[in-house]
């Protein structure tokens, strides 16, 4: 049963990038105050390279079930699973409605200060990124989105295809219809977009069922 008083997450807010935002432990308690029978469930769904990515899926009885993915890298966070797992949780709840309004979890990378949750790991230099993209095929000299998406990016795209049930083929099929380029091809700008299209396309998928 929902407290007399219902929890208020204008109180919590905190200043991101400029803008509100709820960290993740706050949607839960919202949650938690609203439908105290909603059940949260995590998955470690790859682990490579120092690079983790979760699934979270949140359910709602009688009201609905959203998926959220997150991915994360020992390069930027210690304790980067944790990160994954937080940010898969804080994506499944923004999409059921849950700080939608008062967090960047759907605005993919939010332009690039890449927001998990407390604490902020702010933007970094152009050049210390390009550090990092050196070890990948696809290395380039400065970040832009409309540069080619990185194998990172890749694989996460390839992930969130197959739990919408996307083999390489459909993936193929779907970025073709959209940007007229295989996966593969795709710039990092428009390799979010599918990302989020996909990830909005299978939600509304299962909201239906």
């Amino acid at each position: 049963m929902a407290s007399e008083t219902p929890f208020d997450p204008a109180r919590y807010l905190t200043r991101v990038n400029g803008s509100e935002y709820l960290e993740v432990k706050w949607r839960l308690v919202w949650l938690r105050d609203r439908h105290p029978d909603a059940t949260v469930e995590t998955e470690l769904v790859s682990h490579h390279d120092d690079t983790a990515i979760f699934r979270a899926q949140v359910q709602i009885p009688g009201a609905g079930s959203a998926t959220g993915w997150g991915s994360e890298a020992a390069g930027d966070f210690r304790d980067y699973l944790e990160k994954a797992e937080t940010k898969a949780i804080g994506r499944a709840l923004a999409a059921l409605g849950f700080g939608t309004q008062f967090c960047p979890d759907h605005e993919f990378g939010a332009a690039y200060g890449r927001v998990v949750d407390s604490p902020i790991k702010p933007a970094r230099p152009a050049r210390q990124d390009a550090a990092r993209e050196r070890a990948e095929p696809a290395a380039v000299a400065a970040i832009g989105p409309d540069q080619g998406a990185t194998q990172r990016q890749l694989r996460y795209l390839q992930a969130v295809a197959r739990e919408a049930g996307l083999d390489g083929a459909a993936l193929d099929e779907r970025a073709m219809q959209e940007f007229g380029v295989q996966a593969a091809a795709l710039s990092r700008r428009d390799a979010s977009t599918l990302i989020d299209l996909i990830q909005t396309l299978a939600a509304g998928a299962k909201l239906a069922s």
